[in-house]
């Protein structure tokens, strides 16, 4: 390691503090985070070129079928790039798809070093891209800040590998477990901070999902109300296409788009509401099965869509077949410091539930986050498909 990369960076009050590796790694974390909400299926990526000790250049990869982020930084250089250090979040692409190669532009330009945050899981890179660099004469350091790198874009690692969207279960709930009073008022379990909050994970997922139950009661909107926020497609789990007309999700189908998953039906009532809300620019998914909407059918459908990933809103029941399903990666449980009771009112889980407590579905790497009076917990299900190189642990 050569002795500017292994001093450290020091602050302003001259103590030590990160390795220059890691610093100039965590500002590529912070620009590859700029993209969030607009590269989707494309994973979120950031670059940092230095030279001499200097920042030279710095991109993003901001949106699908734009530049990635080593050809941003690249074009945005304040001097000649020849012989500078190159700091990017996920390994640069060896192949052509919407974009040329990174390999290519970055070999051109003549960078002498590259370190890498993770290698891409995608087939058609998965390590070649290094390796083409080392063959072109650059100097290569893999796994810099790897956690942090594979947990920016654990929806891509996801998706690039089971071509299944990822799943991210939310609910909010009061101390006592209740997401509604026994009347069904909800209004609100949680506080401002937090329910703005949840604007926030909107522009982070391509779609949001919820069941047919969920609209009738609420009549949500379900879109992204924050500055620059993103409206995901709205996916809703109505096997018998009872969907209003009149809800605010059909009237504003033609803004913001809607797919209505439902169990293929032979009845003339079927056929006049599936008519209708086409017309209303709803799409209809269609799905082989009977009673309720086949979960993991679903997924693969809406993977061919290149819908990468799934803010789960649904009520307790859907809550309760996504998991049965085996299809939630990660939840979002906002708790509300209040006391709800009632033995009839719901709770986030519904279902038939388990019959041990030692069949429960348990969380790992859990995280938790103040947001007011309330508390965000974040955690994983386990993934028995998941390798090593996909485990996100916090900090």
């Amino acid at each position: 390691m050569r002795g500017e990369e292994s001093q450290g960076k020091k602050t302003e009050q001259g103590q030590q503090a990160l390795p220059l590796q890691e610093h100039y790694m965590r500002r590529a974390l912070a620009l590859a985070q700029r993209g969030l909400g607009h590269t989707s299926p494309n994973p979120m990526v950031g670059c940092v070129i230095v030279k001499d000790g200097r920042v030279i250049g710095e991109g993003w990869h901001e949106r699908i079928g734009g530049l990635h982020a080593e050809r941003n930084a690249l074009a945005h250089c304040t001097e000649a790039p020849q012989g500078a250090q190159m700091y990017v979040t996920l390994e640069p692409c060896c192949h052509y798809g919407r974009t040329p190669p990174c390999t290519e532009a970055i070999l051109e330009a003549g960078i002498r070093e590259v370190f890498i945050g993770c290698l891409d899981p995608n087939p058609l890179v998965a390590g070649k891209g290094a390796e083409i660099l080392r063959r072109g004469g650059v100097q290569v350091t893999e796994n810099v800040c790897r956690e942090e790198c594979q947990r920016v874009n654990e929806v891509f690692f996801h998706y690039i590998r089971t071509k299944t969207p990822y799943v991210a279960m939310k609910f909010a709930m009061t101390l006592d477990g209740k997401i509604a009073a026994w009347t069904g008022d909800s209004r609100w379990v949680t506080g401002e901070e937090a329910r703005r909050d949840v604007h926030f994970l909107r522009k982070r997922y391509s779609a949001i999902m919820a069941g047919i139950g969920t609209v009738l009661a609420d009549d949500p909107m379900l879109n992204c109300r924050v500055e620059q926020g993103v409206d995901p497609v709205r996916i809703i789990c109505d096997s018998r296409l009872r969907l209003p007309l009149a809800s605010r999700i059909v009237e504003s189908a033609g803004e913001i788009p809607v797919i209505a998953a439902c169990v293929a039906q032979e009845d003339d009532g079927y056929r006049r509401r599936r008519e209708a809300l086409r017309k209303a620019g709803v799409e209809i998914l269609e799905l082989s099965g009977s009673g309720k909407v086949p979960l993991a059918q679903l997924m693969e459908e809406l993977g061919r869509r290149e819908i990468d990933s799934i803010l789960l809103e649904g009520g307790a029941e859907l809550n309760y077949s996504a998991l049965e399903a085996g299809i939630v990666r990660k939840v979002y449980a906002y708790v509300a410091p209040k006391l709800a009771g009632g033995k009839q009112a719901a709770t986030p889980v519904g279902g038939e539930g388990i019959a041990k407590m030692a069949d429960a579905w348990r969380l790992e790497n859990l995280s938790i986050c103040r947001l007011g009076e309330d508390i965000r917990l974040d955690g994983y299900l386990p993934d028995k498909e998941r390798g090593a190189e996909d485990v996100y642990r916090d900090h």
